[in-house]
């Protein structure tokens, strides 16, 4: 049962123990970068570039170097979110309670493993009952019902605001509109919206051709239609499978819930299984498997999830996912192609990235013509320590390339046919300078990636860093799109080079003769509507801010944090500069951290819970880089930068405050107690600093309560913790 994608993707880095942190961190930020842009293309665009096989592995990758190097992991890691933004053309819904991701295994031993992680969690000798249920392969859908009534139907979006999709929901048949019998006052039922393989070809035969490349896009594309009638000429499915907001409780139990589910007039799926230890959670997904073929449906897994609600209550969520669920994916499939051509594409942090561009090939009936290859290591059959990967075999122009997918799209090389090689093919030798600017691209020592050393003088940097300033998530100006961004970075009356530029556009605009309203593409109302769409982002929220400058390792989570702890630009940026007069700010990695350790102006930014050592130097570099700063200065004297409040679901004796445990817990593990206090709105800490507020102790506390004790912090025992949490 081991995924090949797993295998392939992760041979070609090297092993996690051999890292030191300076390489995880670059490899971290690697990482993140891609799949941010993947989830974007997945789950916005509805127009997925990687596999759900790469993209798996390379989340699977992200998160092991997470755990192996917790300091380096950054809020706003992809690990830590759910989705993609919301698309245009929607209301917007704030979900009542976030729609989460759900953790992947992909191996025997991953799912025991979930089982172990569950019963040491919550302290059980025995193992507890598990559910087991196909993963539907479709588009995740909330339905909102009051006195019985559906009220409300919000796709997943970013997992805390979705699409406002009522009036498309209430086209699909499967899909209740008023519920009788015995009703929560308010419920809220979850399931996927799918379509079966029938009804996706006779979709295609009707539309003259293959219009989508999917039953999931087709499912994604028919239900996001501003039309609902449209919505309706097309055969939607819906499966229930769980539930958000709900006035009481629908049974004790997870299967019980699902059933009732059911007797309300809900599909749910009838292979749901009840398993009693991981052997049968395994013969389940293995007896599911082996139906997959002949269901009518996508599926690309099986969900366990533990039964008891009362220990899936406890159990509680991590930021994106609960911890009582696992999905269990299913292995890869293949393809060989040819291999065209290896082009180079330049982010915004300088990587350079090399694309595979392919003859199109089909894998389980999804055309793609082209892949990533990672870096020139991975082309050049090693890892980045010198280690063989598909036995030395290096990749080349022209060559015969094995291709997987899983899921609905592809695009992952894994291996290479020499017996198909053209005789005069070459290795490929990838760039020392930039294709984009002509400056070196420089790989330091032990980093995976080549990277531009040109800055803003690189015009794809630059043009990437625009881009992501007016992204959905960041300023999200209608009207100036990537498209846009493109031809205003090579106009010569009315550039635009740098954020500044976008909001004096519209007075450049007035004094220009050749008028934006004379170009090809506008008119008088789209180029107003321009004006106006940027002038109504000149004010705008301090962490859309911090996100929309593009600093390496800062992305939304880490900005709503930090925007969340300052509270006003000025505040950020005077703490910012107050750490940057640390002389040891520039010395070694050793003396760096000493000073992190000891110095109140670098501890007002290390020691904010979710931010790392690793962003704040990012942070810091940028923002006192003297060509960056003035930018950034330009930016904020044209807009209004209104300040952050802080978010807490509900006051409580530790709100806000930060707590450290030390020693073992008697009544409670660990990491529920962690999970208890972070739901209360404190923070949790893993060392004493003089910003910890409260330290809990248990027995054998050692150096934390020591510490503690020299730097005048509270230390309570297990006892007063447990009436704080409301648990005596």
């Amino acid at each position: 049962m081991t995924d090949g994608k797993q295998e392939q993707d992760t041979e070609a880095r090297p092993d996690v123990a051999a890292l030191d942190g300076r390489h995880a961190a670059d490899e971290i930020a690697d990482l993140s970068a891609r799949i941010a842009q993947a989830n974007e293309e997945y789950h916005t665009l509805d127009a997925p570039v990687l596999s759900d096989a790469e993209y798996d592995a390379l989340k699977l990758r992200l998160l092991t170097l997470e755990r192996a190097f917790p300091q380096l992991a950054r809020p706003e890691s992809p690990t830590q979110k759910i989705g993609g933004a919301p698309a245009e053309g929607f209301g917007k819904v704030v979900h009542a309670q976030r729609m989460m991701s759900l953790e992947n295994g992909f191996s025997a031993q991953d799912v025991s493993d979930f089982v172990t992680r569950v019963r040491s969690f919550l302290g059980l000798r025995e193992t507890p009952a598990f559910t087991a249920e196909p993963k539907i392969d479709g588009l995740s859908l909330s339905l909102r019902y009051e006195d019985g009534a559906l009220v409300q139907a919000a796709t997943r979006g970013d997992g805390t605001v979705g699409e406002n999709v009522t009036a498309n929901a209430l086209t699909i048949a499967d899909i209740p509109h008023r519920l009788t019998g015995d009703v929560p006052a308010i419920l809220e039922v979850r399931g996927e919206v799918y379509m079966t393989h029938a009804d996706f070809e006779r979709l295609n035969a009707a539309e003259g051709g293959r219009v989508f490349a999917n039953p999931r896009n087709a499912a994604a594309g028919s239900l996001r239609q501003i039309d609902p009638a449209v919505t309706a000429s097309r055969p939607l499915r819906f499966f229930a499978y769980g539930w958000g907001q709900l006035g009481e409780p629908l049974a004790d139990t997870q299967i019980g819930a699902v059933e009732r589910l059911a007797a309300l007039g809900f599909q749910t799926n009838p292979l749901t299984r009840l398993c009693h230890d991981a052997d049968q959670m395994i013969a389940v997904w293995a007896e599911i498997e082996q139906q997959r073929a002949t269901l009518g449906y996508d599926i690309d897994g099986v969900v366990y999830k533990v039964n008891d609600l009362s220990y899936q209550t406890r159990l509680g969520y991590r930021s994106t996912t609960p911890r009582w669920a696992l999905a269990h994916k299913f292995p890869a499939e293949t393809a060989w192609t040819r291999l065209d051509r290896i082009e180079i594409q330049v982010g915004r942090t300088g990587a350079l990235s090399p694309v595979a561009r392919l003859e199109p090939v089909t894998v389980g009936g999804v055309v793609v013509s082209n892949a990533t290859l990672h870096n020139e290591d991975y082309i050049a059959g090693r890892d980045s320590t010198g280690a063989p990967i598909r036995e030395g075999r290096d990749i080349r122009e022209g060559d015969w390339v094995k291709v997987y997918r899983a899921g609905d799209v592809i695009p992952k090389i894994a291996d290479v046919d020499l017996a198909r090689r053209p005789g005069e093919s070459q290795p490929y030798a990838f760039p020392e300078t930039c294709p984009q600017c002509g400056s070196a691209a420089i790989r330091e020592p032990g980093d995976s990636v080549r990277r531009c050393t040109g800055g803003m003088v690189c015009p794809a940097q630059a043009v990437e860093k625009l881009k992501h300033f007016v992204s959905r998530a960041a300023f999200d100006i209608e009207g100036l799109g990537a498209k846009q961004i493109e031809m205003f970075f090579t106009d010569a009356t009315l550039p635009i080079r740098e954020p500044a530029d976008i909001f004096t556009l519209a007075e450049r605009d007035a004094r220009n003769l050749a008028r934006l309203k004379n170009r090809e593409g506008f008119g008088a109302r789209s180029a107003e509507k321009l004006f106006a769409a940027i002038e109504d982002k000149r004010r705008i929220p301090l962490g859309r801010l911090i996100f929309a400058l593009g600093i390496r390792h800062v992305g939304e989570v880490a900005a709503g944090i930090l925007a969340r702890h300052f509270g006003t630009w000025d505040a950020l940026v005077a703490a910012v500069d107050a750490a940057a007069q640390e002389p040891a700010f520039v010395a070694d990695d050793k003396a760096r951290r000493a000073v992190m350790a000891d110095s109140p102006n670098w501890s007002e930014l290390t020691t904010i819970n979710g931010i790392g050592s690793v962003l704040v130097q990012s942070l810091v570099t940028t923002l006192t880089q003297e060509a960056e700063r003035a930018s950034i200065d330009r930016l904020t004297a044209r807009i209004e930068v209104v300040p952050a409040e802080s978010r807490q679901a509900r006051e409580t004796a530790i709100s806000g405050k930060t707590l450290v445990f030390t020693g073992t817990l008697e009544r409670m593990t660990r990491a529920e107690a962690k999970a208890r206090a972070e739901a209360m709105g404190a923070k949790v800490a893993g060392s004493v600093s003089a910003k910890t507020d409260l330290l809990i102790a248990g027995p054998g506390a050692g150096s934390k309560a020591t510490k503690a004790a020299d730097l005048g912090v509270k230390v309570i025992d297990e006892d007063e913790w447990l009436r704080l949490a409301g648990s005596a």
